[in-house]
Order: structure tokens, then sequence, then C-alpha cells
């Protein structure tokens, strides 16, 4: 299972509840979840209930060719994490499609010049303030995030490579 994004995919449901997605197929000039993400891949998604201000940002797993598992809420129209219950009167049409959630930018971590972008958790984006004249980047004594330490005096010679896996 990878996290897969992809352009301009989206497709229409007529779910209920705040079970899983059974997606309908993809709109006019759009791909579906299916062919743009595949299955048993993971992306993050959003979902608009056409006709009202419901909506869900979070992140899903096509668990099956039509079928969005909803994991992880980021955010929605409740202002909270909870899973929306969409469709209640069951006329609604929900507009399901792939977006990339502000809060998981890098630009939304970086604040200052010479900051260090870095992961803190899966798909969290963190920062490492600019550290001091002669300090070096180093990482931490559980391995789980990189620091600034004093260099002993060395003041050449390194090469600071890092990945940024978000």
């Amino acid at each position: 299972m990878a996290l897969v994004l992809n352009d301009r995919v989206k497709e229409t449901s007529t779910t209920q509840g705040t079970g899983d997605i059974t997606l309908a197929g993809a709109v006019t000039g759009f791909l579906t979840f299916n062919s743009g993400i595949g299955t048993s891949n993971t992306t993050y998604y959003a979902i608009f209930e056409q006709g009202t201000a419901n909506f869900e940002v979070g992140l899903g797993t096509l668990s099956a060719s039509t079928t969005l598992q909803r994991d992880t809420v980021i955010t929605n129209s409740a202002g909270d994490t909870t899973k929306i219950n969409f469709n209640t009167s069951g006329t609604s049409t929900l507009d399901v499609f792939c977006t990339f959630p502000a809060d998981k930018t890098i630009d939304m971590v970086l604040t200052t010049q010479g900051d260090v972008p870095y992961a803190s958790a899966a798909n969290t984006p963190a920062r490492l303030a600019l550290g001091t004249a002669g300090q070096i980047l180093q990482v931490n004594s559980g391995a789980t995030a990189p620091e600034w330490a004093d260099s002993g005096g060395v003041t050449a010679g390194f090469v600071i490579a890092m990945s940024i896996a978000l």
C-alpha cells in the first residue's frame, strides 16, 4: 500500500452515513479512483455533499475498485475530525475527489529562513528552527528527528543530505 496523489480524480456517490464510500463512476473529464489511485493504495480525499455545507477532508484507502475507506478525517464541516454523516435524506449526490490538504504542505511548516523540514510522524510535516553558527545537524538519540549539536570545532568538510517523506 502506497500513498498516491493524482490530478483530476473525481467521482460521484450516493452513499449514506459514516461508513465507506461506494463510488459511482468518474465525472466527465476526470479519472476514477481505481484508474488514478489504484486498489489498496491510500490518498487524500475530499467529499462534498451537493446542496449542503457538508464536507470532509481525510486520508483514505481504495479498498476495492469502487470502495473508498475513510481512514483518517483531517477536517470537516463540523469543525472536528469525526466522519460526517452524509446524505441522510438519501437524495443528495456526493462529489468525491483527490486533494492535498493545506496542513500537509511544506509551506505550512516553514516560517523562518533556514528552517529544516522533516516528517515528525507518518504524513506529518514539521520543522527544526535554524541553529546557530558552528552547529552541525544530527539525528536525535531516539533516531526520530533532526537536531542541532555542537560541531566540536569542525567548521568545514561536512555534506548534509536530507530526504523529506510526508
